[in-house]
């Protein structure tokens, strides 16, 4: 909200949410209690840097939460770095479960050492 050009900031009101009722809480949950906060866990994602060899025999590195589908998309041509190279065979794949350590897997074997850790190990 501005005002003659000076800006006024608003406080966010204190709102507070009183609970369900019991009879409305157990509904929701099938006539259970909710799960306490310390079972609650978070999905358990997984990261593949997975290796392709195009019909141009180079590899393509890339890296995604969901092999197959990704696999699926570069098979039908929906991925531009791959539709000119078609046919693809995937060759490697390596599962992480923290993000960043995939992406940064990735990275290393798009540079020149990693492209040579390809070809030496991996192809």
């Amino acid at each position: 909200m501005r005002a003659l050009g000076k800006r006024v900031w608003l406080k966010p009101s204190r709102v507070r949410i009183p609970p369900l009722p019991p009879s409305l809480a157990e509904a929701s949950y099938g006539g259970h209690s909710p799960p306490s906060r310390s079972r609650r866990r978070e999905p358990s994602f997984m990261y593949y840097v997975y290796i392709l060899k195009c019909s141009d025999d180079k590899p393509y590195t890339g890296c995604t939460d969901d092999l197959k589908d990704r696999i699926d998309r570069h098979i039908k041509g929906y991925v531009l770095a791959t539709q000119g190279r078609r046919p693809i065979r995937l060759t490697n794949y390596i599962m992480f479960k923290d993000k960043y350590k995939a992406f940064n897997f990735e990275k290393y074997l798009k540079s020149g050492s990693g492209r040579a850790f390809i070809k030496k190990h991996l192809i």
